[in-house]
This record gives structure tokens, sequence and C-alpha cells, in this order.
């Protein structure tokens, strides 16, 4: 017979807890005053008041200081509490009701609720020989501002982004969606974090099915604590391994409230700016927000760049690689001349010299992110022109294979979503190690298989290459191009039922038919 393994102090401490959170709060103030007392030993900032309600009652208030107002509930609570008129047959809810001056309270019933509550910076009133208590909604803790967000610059649009709080996150997206059809459902996840995340959706718009498998996602997450939405991506998405991103991070409220409006659902958490929005194709993450805020022919002009310098981030050190390893007859004479003479004193084939200059470039970047603010990027920049040059006098690299590669730089950096960007560079390296082993064949196999891949993708049902793969007509107005806003009268096809009409039709600017 095998024994059974004798469970860890931290699991008896959690069914502990556990078996204490289901237990009803009893009439004995002093035994859940004890019973709290002994739950939070050892915590300074969680303060125990006890007073007399109305000079005939004890009563304890229960808080964490930090989290709950304490002016307001000196001014709003105790106070006005201890001056009640109170008779011992008025219940305390009623009490409350006539005395309190704050806008909100739920009742708590059990050790679970008041943890929760005072968890969340609510302060929990209870009252001797009554069952329960009140929870009031005080919170207060010190947050940022709303600021511009760092990450996603933009010439023209809102500059607001989103802080770490959930609910100023949520009152931005009231602001901008009026309609009571945005619903925002908000879980807990995290056994120790207990971190509060919040589902938002436009009834109507978004499908129930593509709801409800969210849902279930993410109630199906059992983790010790929730510290990013980026936990939240990896324990949700559907391919973990792929390089792609199947959901959209963004700290911008309008490109939040789009994405509702296409029929889109987003995911907002406590304590980080950056929201996830499902589902997304792969033409979603090269679209930038100012995109909607320009004129068409500008957004489509610079949308075409966007593609055009993707090929040239993905593909051009392994072309040059392939080239000038197995394909040299495709280089004009003059020209390959010219780089014959340059690579003349370099000791490494073109393979090698390309992975030396693409990770040291990549080391680079990655340092002047790291870096504080005032050097990073001085840092990133002299150090890839002085390492370039130097590199060069020293015969270790060529002069043409530092512009490859600095070009390849420059047009990474037109991938608007730092998480697409980013899937391209890692993409680089293994293309340059086809094109070193099999020239040009080795560049299209890997092409073939990264399509291949790409279409074999889902974001939570959506095709990861929809739009382009179907060929549908309405869709291509908002995808290789930026068609009129005029022209954009149905919503993006998602999954599943939803409502296509976004617009009224006839909305081309210009005189009207019949007028003068």
């Amino acid at each position: 017979m095998t024994s059974k393994a004798k469970p860890s102090s931290s699991q008896l401490l959690k069914q502990e807890l556990e078996a204490l959170g289901r237990q009803p709060l009893g009439k004995e103030l002093q035994r859940s005053s004890e019973q709290l007392r002994q739950l939070y030993a050892g915590c300074s900032d969680v303060i125990f008041r006890s007073f007399m309600i109305g000079g005939n009652s004890n009563a304890l208030l229960l808080f964490i200081d930090g989290l709950s107002d304490a002016t307001a509930i000196d001014s709003s609570i105790i106070s006005p509490l201890m001056k009640a008129q109170s008779n011992q047959a008025m219940q305390l809810p009623q009490l409350a009701e006539q005395t309190v001056t704050v806008a909100s309270s739920k009742p708590v019933t059990t050790y679970a609720q008041v943890m929760e509550a005072v968890s969340n910076g609510m302060p929990v009133l209870l009252r001797d020989q009554e069952e329960g208590g009140i929870a009031f909604g005080l919170p207060r803790w010190e947050k940022r501002s709303i600021e511009e967000p760092s990450a996603e610059p933009g010439i023209r649009g809102p500059r607001e982004g989103l802080t770490e709080t959930l609910r100023v996150n949520t009152s931005q997206l009231r602001r901008i969606i009026k309609s009571p059809l945005l619903k925002i459902e908000v879980m807990t996840l995290g056994e120790y974090s207990r971190t509060n995340v919040a589902l938002a959706y436009v009834k109507g718009l978004a499908d129930e099915t593509l709801i409800e498998e969210m849902k279930a996602r993410l109630n199906r997450i059992q983790i010790d604590g929730i510290l990013e939405s980026g936990n939240i991506e990896e324990l949700i998405e559907d391919a973990a391994f792929s390089p792609f991103p199947q959901l959209l991070n963004t700290e911008r409220p309008d490109v939040v409230c789009a994405a509702l409006l296409e029929g889109r659902a987003a995911i907002l958490m406590e304590g980080t700016p950056f929201a996830l929005v499902a589902p997304i194709t792969f033409f979603t993450l090269m679209q930038a927000p100012e995109d909607y805020y320009q004129r068409f022919m500008v957004s489509t002009f610079v949308r075409w760049l966007r593609y055009v310098f993707l090929l040239i981030s993905l593909l051009l050190p392994s072309l040059y690689v392939a080239v000038l390893t197995f394909h040299q007859e495709m280089v004009p004479g003059s020209l390959l001349i010219s780089m014959a003479s340059a690579r003349e004193q370099v000791p490494f084939p073109a393979l090698i010299e390309a992975l030396m200059m693409e990770v040291t470039f990549e080391a680079l970047r990655e340092a002047g992110i790291r870096l504080p603010k005032q050097v990073g990027a001085a840092v990133s920049i002299v150090g890839a022109l002085v390492i370039g040059q130097a590199a060069v006098q020293a015969g270790l690299v060529s002069a043409p294979m530092v512009i490859v590669v600095a070009i390849t730089g420059i047009a990474s950096f037109m991938i608007p979503r730092y998480t697409a960007g980013i899937a391209v560079r890692m993409l680089r390296f293994p293309l340059i190690l086809l094109a070193g082993t099999f020239g040009l064949l080795g560049v299209m196999l890997g092409i073939i298989a990264i399509v291949m891949h790409m279409s074999s993708l889902r974001s939570f049902g959506l095709p990861y290459l929809s739009a382009l793969s179907t060929f549908r007509g309405r869709e291509l107005k908002d995808v290789l191009v930026r068609g009129p806003l005029w022209m954009l009268n149905e919503r993006p096809r998602l999954t599943g039922e939803y409502d296509a009409v976004r617009q009224a039709p006839n909305q081309k600017p210009g005189p009207q038919h019949g007028s003068e």
C-alpha cells in the first residue's frame, strides 16, 4: 500500500482559510472579532475600530489603512452612528440607511465576503447581536493620472490612455460608449492575488457564443496570482506555441471601444494599463489607431508602406544571404564586383556575418529599451553606429551587410504593434538559416511554412487570415486598404450571429440629389 502524501503547511492554511470563509457571521460580535483578528494577525495595516452605536450597542469597523478613505470613514460612518438615536430593535441595514452618508453599500454574510470587501478597500461594519454586516463603498488608494500612452503614440486622435485602476478604465469606456448595452462583467482571478478582471462587450453586437467561450476560458484559470494581462493572454490563447499573438493588447481606450463596436470583446484587469481584445486577425495587428482619424487616402498609403516594410523586415537579410551565397548570377555585374570588393577582407561567410549583425542589432535594441530613457536612445543609436563602423574597419563585416541590417531594423519599426513586430524579428533568424543552407529555395520553403502556420491559427474561432483568405469584398475595404468611412457600412464578420449594419447608407459627402 502507498501512503497518501501529507499536506504541506501552506495547503493546510488554505484549507483552514476556505473553511473559515464558508462560515456565516454569527450574532456574537466578540467571537467574530476574535476570528477576524486571528485571521489578520501580523497585518499592521488592518484597522479594527470598536465603538458604540447610539451609546447602547457595540460595533466593529474593519478596514485596511491605505485602501480605504479614513477621513470619509470618520465623517460618514463612525461619527453619524455614534451620534445616532437608535434602539436595539432597529436592524443595522435600516439604521445605516437613515444615518450613514455613503452612496453605495452591500450586505456581507460570510467571512469570505468580509475578506473580499476589505481587500477591495470597502470598510465592513459589524454589530453585536446581529447576523451579517455591511460593506461601504469607500475605496481610496494612490493611482496614476490619465496620460498619453507611451507605447502607442499618435499624430492625431485622443491623448488619453488606460491606467492601473480598473474602475478608471471602465469609466473611460463608459464615457465613449454611453449605451447601457455596453456590459462590463467583473470576476476575480488568482488564489492569492484576488485580481479583479472585467470582460467588456456590447450586447447585440458581440456574438453570444464568443462571450460564453471567453467566460469559460477565464473561469478555467486556476493560479496563485494574476499580475498582468500577459498572464491571462498566455492562459486563454488558442495556440500557445505560435510566435504570433492571438489577442491584441492596447493602452488606448479609443482602440478598445472601436473593437467593441465591431463586435469584439475586451478584457481589462486591475493593476495594468494593458487591455486585451479578441478575436483578432493578423491584419488587425497591422492597423494603427490614427488610420481612422486621417483621411482615407493617407491611411491607405501608410498602410501599404507598412506591408512593404513588413516584407523587407522579414525577408531582406535572408534574400541577401541567399543571393550572395548561391545565386550570384542574379546580381548585376557592377554591383557584384562592388560587393565582392567590400567582402574581400571579411573572414566569415555571409550566413555567419548576417547572424552576427542581426544578433548584435537586436541586443542593442533591447538594451535601449531597458536602459533609462535619458540614455537608452543615445546608447542604441550611438552603439549601432560605433560598432558598425568599427566592425567594417576591422574587416569583420562588410559595409553592404551593415546597410542591409540597418534597413531591416528601420523597417521593423514600421509595424505598429510590438507583439507582431517581435514575431517577425524572431522568424527572421530561421529564414536566414534556411537561406544560408538552401538558398532561395529555403526562403520559399520558410515562407510557405509561415503562411501555412498562419492559416491554421484561430483567435477564439476566427481564422487568423480571415477576410483575405475568404476574399469577401465588403471586408477587404478595411484590410489592405482603408476605405472611406462612408463606405464602411458593415461590421467585419467575426464569429456566429452579429449585427452587420453599422451606419446608414448613402452618407457620401458632397451635394445631394435635389439640392441647389
